[in-house]
């Protein structure tokens, strides 16, 4: 028995990475707040993201299971140049991240690379971002849910269980909308749907 639960559990493990490549049912389009990552990780690497004046960046584009999703998944699409890359930074920060997206990510959606990015920027650039994080002048504390109601006043097409807000050792870190594979907001799976429930968390202004 405890032999069978153990090949279960790794069958389960390998099944997380290595998914056939354009098999999912939606993509969830995860919008990082960038202080709070530079807070967290981005200034002890030093990284170039945090010299600038970013608000909610992208972090990715994730092809996503009505429950889990695929990673790593085998392409036979060509891995992404440096100018592709490059050409992302303005709105993900660091081309680091957008090698890392793709490669983790991108590569599950079934798409060349240069189309994957093409589609992760204009889902982006479908979202209105609130403005009224950017007018912030020192740090607040305020429940999640007040960011959640920010988003959907911002994108009044959008449903309350599209929307995700997520947080992070006591911050605001991500805003996730469900999306489907033509970019239309979309009820989000079981396992993405987990709002943070914070009171108090802290929201970092630009800098």
């Amino acid at each position: 028995m405890r032999f069978l639960i153990i090949l279960l559990l790794s069958a389960g493990l390998a099944r997380a990475e290595g998914d056939k490549a354009g098999a999912f049912d939606y993509y969830v389009l995860s919008l990082s707040w960038s202080p709070t990552w530079c807070a967290l990780e981005g200034d002890a690497r030093r990284s170039p993201q945090c010299d600038r004046d970013h608000g909610w960046i992208l972090h990715g584009l994730w092809p996503q299971y009505n429950r889990g999703w695929p990673s790593f998944c085998p392409t036979a699409e060509r891995a992404p140049t440096r100018t592709m890359t490059a050409a992302m930074a303005d709105i993900m920060g660091t081309p680091g991240l957008a090698w890392h997206q793709w490669r983790k990510h991108g590569s599950c959606s079934g798409l060349a690379a240069s189309d994957y990015f093409a589609l992760s920027r204009r889902a982006y650039e479908a979202v209105n971002r609130p403005a009224v994080f950017r007018q912030l002048d020192k740090p607040v504390k305020l429940p999640a849910s007040v960011v959640e109601e920010a988003f959907l006043k911002a994108n009044p097409t959008w449903e309350a269980d599209m929307l995700t807000i997520t947080c992070k050792e006591g911050r605001i870190q991500e805003a996730r909308l469900c999306l489907s594979k033509d970019l239309t907001p979309v009820p989000c799976g079981r396992d993405v749907a987990r709002d943070c429930q914070m009171e108090d968390a802290l929201f970092n202004p630009l800098r």
